[in-house]
């Protein structure tokens, strides 16, 4: 399975795209019960929540089969590959597992951010930029409204944080993130079994979850084989890491 030209289109324009129903159900099915095991026998230690909450929940089911086989058994990867090129992804081993639980207060949208940027929680040590090529975000359970913890982005602004680190360099992003203005945030809805390909440099955060119901997602974080040598090349140069968008860059006149 590859991204169709309309696809490619609307990743080029909006930095992300969703991928509805790539994931089959028994994947989702073996996701939810590993999960939900952990849960039941393992609980979660109150003073180890913040942790989790940044890092990832039931940490030592991120290497499990039930978790890497949404990306390895699945559409998903071939996905990617075809818009970041064939044999051109370092081998992805674990994913996040991120929940998002029911909170009491009014409705509320995170700050943006950008992943790779230290935070006392996230394991990211001081002073480094842990960017990467492309987000996946596989949904596992139904989100079909606002406010039920959505993934949510701001459209677009792969683009614009582009044109910013070429005038402030991307190592400004140490300092925080761009002071610019920002289109309105979208929350992502979606089935159980949809995923969405997200460019890394574009600007995300969580909806809060005033829901009854537990969101349940999945985040692989997938590099380019030529990273490390590309590390600030690629944030403003957004398509070098991305071959098979080069006929979308192309057209736009990139």
């Amino acid at each position: 399975m590859e991204l169709t030209n309309q696809q490619k289109q609307a990743f080029f324009e909006q930095g992300f795209v969703k991928l509805p129903g790539i994931i089959p159900t028994p994947l989702v099915h073996d996701a939810l019960r590993a999960i939900n095991l952990s849960l039941g026998s393992n609980g979660m230690d109150p003073a180890q929540l913040p942790t989790l909450r940044s890092r990832s929940y039931c940490p030592e089911l991120q290497e499990s089969g039930a978790i890497t086989n949404l990306l390895h058994a699945s559409p998903l990867w071939s996905v990617a590959e075809s818009a970041i090129g064939q044999g051109n992804i370092k081998p992805v081993r674990s994913g996040q597992i991120a929940l998002r639980f029911p909170q009491e207060g009014p409705e509320r949208i995170g700050k943006p951010h950008l992943d790779g940027m230290h935070s006392p929680l996230n394991g990211v040590k001081e002073g480094v930029i842990g960017n990467f090529t492309a987000l996946l975000g596989v949904f596992l359970s139904d989100i079909p409204h606002p406010f039920m913890g959505n993934f949510t982005v701001w459209p677009g602004t792969h683009r614009l944080y582009e044109q910013y680190f070429r005038e402030h360099t991307p190592q400004s992003l140490l300092q925080g993130m761009p002071d610019t203005p920002l289109p309105e945030p979208q929350q992502v809805t979606a089935s159980a079994g949809d995923a969405a390909l997200v460019h890394y440099q574009l600007a995300h955060t969580i909806a809060g979850n005033t829901s009854p119901f537990i969101r349940y997602g999945i985040f692989f974080r997938l590099s380019h084989i030529d990273h490390d040598a590309l590390h600030w090349e690629c944030m403003t140069d957004i398509w070098r890491e991305w071959p098979g968008m080069s006929d979308v860059v192309s057209a736009a006149g990139r």
